[in-house]
């Protein structure tokens, strides 16, 4: 009965004999099952991954393309001290989190509604945010720059939990880290795509009147818009209501969801419930996890908004400094195909709280040889580990936090928790970086990530060893129980589902 649930426990896809025995799949041979199994993802993969990752990658640069202005003068410019630039940093985050929790329980409240829904909330908020993007390149004074960057959070603030849970609605548990990986590691591909597209479009700088700092905000931020408008033909709200699926591949992924209990057995499970909420706030593994989530928070956005500066800081200047800042996040061999790897094993092999471990430990060793060494090559050498640890560290601890997380709001309720820890930790990132610690040697800055970064080895393991002790208490209740003696609505906390370790 576990298998039929969870599918099979070496490989991706489910062992059809397992599926056979469960209901949701009435009407669907052996053979359709196999079929389908080969063909719905790639569908998927083509219509709605795309779409989710070049959200997050505008995101992503329309958020953190500020320092990279930073750098080619846009301080100098608007006459803004230090101290007023964390503060700009930190507008973007307060409306940013206050957007994430609501934004999550709408999305999936709107589902039902034609009118609303996923395929109308997620555009319309990438095409106001590409609006509100693009007018930091017309900004003249401190306060106007301080208004784009507070509307400018609150219209993504929604995006990023938005997108993992609208992945939740299409694909099985097992298949979802490497979808999430992909859009995420977008996030890497912005930062070089940021300081390439910097490096470029400076040599416009003058162009209408217009610094090139403020034609960096203007160029991605229009390009956000047009992206925006044309998602609105393309984004479907549910499994169900995909055009590209014919109706036995609607129903076959529907099942496939049901079974593996990325979605509830029925609607009604699956409604909104302050209880579902309450539920989810008293899970263990949630909070276990939420410091970790804080941590990560923390180390990567301070490595998204300050990259450019620390590269600066290390004797690089101008088009230098912003064409420097690109290869920690862009080598072939780095972020982008590290984090596709490791998400192929650890939905493989369902170990998220292994390859979490794995990339704190690149973390703290790239820290470390950032506090210990004088060398600015070595200093250099270690934004190569951080930015791997941070942005491949990111999608299996969110992963995790959606896998063990049921029914539905139960799982919006602790992805939105999620990213509300994330984002705080970004808010301290702004000042760590930006007043508290002082370059070049962010000496403050350095020993907190490697605390950090032993804090999130430690609650990663702490995190395992409670789930793997709770997978043993529920095979002892599978033992003298049958699912239909269970009372209803346990979500995660049935004996039935086993936890992703």
């Amino acid at each position: 009965m576990e298998e039929t649930l969870h599918g099979s426990r070496g490989s991706s896809s489910p062992d059809p004999s397992a599926l056979k025995e469960v209901d949701h799949f009435e009407g669907i041979s052996d053979e359709d099952k196999i079929r389908l199994e080969g063909v719905v993802w790639r569908k998927l993969d083509r219509w709605v991954l795309p779409v989710c990752t070049i959200f997050y990658l505008l995101s992503f640069l329309d958020r953190s393309n500020i320092a990279n202005a930073r750098v080619a003068g846009m301080q100098t410019s608007l006459k803004i001290s230090n101290y007023q630039y964390t503060i700009a940093l930190t507008m973007t985050y307060v409306p940013y989190i206050a957007a994430e929790f609501p934004s999550n329980l709408l999305l999936k409240a709107s589902i039902a509604l034609w009118y609303v829904g996923p395929r109308w909330m997620l555009p319309t908020m990438v095409t106001i945010w590409g609006l509100v993007a693009t007018m930091q390149g017309v900004v003249t004074s401190y306060s106007g720059l301080l208004a784009c960057r507070f509307f400018l959070g609150l219209m993504e603030g929604g995006l990023f939990p938005g997108l993992v849970l609208y992945m939740s609605f299409f694909y099985p548990r097992e298949r979802l880290q490497i979808r999430v990986a992909t859009f995420f590691a977008s996030a890497s591909l912005s930062g070089a795509f940021s300081g390439l597209l910097a490096a470029a479009i400076m040599n416009i700088n003058g162009k209408g009147g217009k610094p090139g700092w403020a034609w960096i905000f203007i160029i991605e931020g229009i390009f956000t818009f047009l992206f925006g408008l044309i998602s609105f033909f393309v984004l479907p709200n549910s499994p169900a209501a995909a055009h590209f699926l014919s109706a036995k591949e609607r129903d076959y992924v529907m099942a496939r969801l049901k079974a593996d209990g990325a979605v509830a057995g029925d609607d009604k499970s699956d409604a909104f419930s302050w209880t579902e909420v309450i539920r989810c706030c008293q899970s263990i593994h949630v909070w276990l996890l939420a410091p970790v989530l804080f941590f990560i928070g923390t180390t990567l956005y301070g490595l998204a908004y300050f990259e450019p500066t620390i590269v600066a800081g290390l004797g690089y200047t101008g088009n230098k400094a912003q064409l420097m800042s690109a290869p920690p996040f862009a080598m072939p061999t780095v972020v982008f195909p590290v984090s596709m790897i490791t998400a192929v094993i650890s939905d493989r092999y369902k170990c998220r709280g292994f390859m979490l471990i794995f990339f704190s430990v690149c973390n703290l060793v790239g820290f470390i040889m950032f506090y210990a060494s004088k060398s600015n090559h070595v200093r250099y050498g270690s934004l190569f580990l951080t930015i791997a640890g941070s942005y491949c560290g990111a999608p299996p601890v969110i992963t995790w936090v959606a896998n063990n997380s049921a029914p539905h709001i139960r799982r919006a309720t602790s992805v939105a928790i999620a990213f509300i820890m994330t984002n705080l930790g970004g808010i301290l990132a702004t000042w760590l970086l930006g007043s508290l610690s002082p370059a070049p040697n962010y000496t403050k800055a350095t020993i907190t990530f490697i605390v950090m970064s032993v804090g999130m080895v430690v609650l990663s393991s702490a995190t395992l060893a409670y789930l793997w002790h709770q997978n043993r208490l529920k095979a002892d209740r599978r033992q003298f129980t049958m699912p239909e003696d269970e009372p209803k609505g346990l979500g995660d906390k049935s004996a039935w589902f086993v936890y992703n370790l």
